[in-house]
């Protein structure tokens, strides 16, 4: 099950790479609904806190009309930095499901645990590397791509 709703980010990181954002995408399940999709979104909407699960943890508590994200799953391409995993934690969001692993900025299990961390409120259940092939790809293609029209 994880990798059909792994792919519905990667759908997200897709839209987010056409815009020619960082291609990051997020869902997030409620009860087996999907209940927010969203992708990076720095550079449209200038705002540095624009990412994909910063705005799909927004939509999950609008649609469910509060800021306690339980009973849901986030799942997202990328391995969540230090402020979006502040956000889970915030949120109560009790499972985390992400592709690839992010060596210069993961907060989850690469440079930082925080969401097993048992100085804070919150824990979460994380599942790691679900179709890190094609998360890490779309990432890698975007920065090489972007490498090579800056040698331009």
């Amino acid at each position: 099950m994880h990798e059909v709703y792994m792919r519905m980010a990667l759908q997200q990181a897709e839209q987010a790479r056409a815009e020619d954002e960082v291609p990051v995408g997020a869902v997030i399940l409620h009860q087996q609904t999907v209940i927010a999709a969203a992708y990076n979104q720095r550079e449209m909407l200038r705002d540095p806190t624009a990412h994909a699960e910063m705005i799909a943890i927004t939509q999950a508590a609008e649609a469910l009309g509060s800021w306690r994200l339980e009973d849901c799953t986030l799942y997202v391409t990328l391995e969540p930095c230090p402020m979006c995993a502040g956000a889970i934690v915030q949120a109560r969001i009790p499972r985390v499901v992400y592709g690839a692993t992010d060596a210069k900025a993961g907060a989850v299990q690469s440079l930082f645990h925080l969401l097993d961390d048992f100085r804070l409120n919150h824990r979460a259940e994380v599942t790691s590397g679900v179709l890190s092939e094609p998360c890490g790809s779309i990432l890698s293609d975007f920065f090489a791509e972007k490498r090579r029209q800056g040698k331009k």
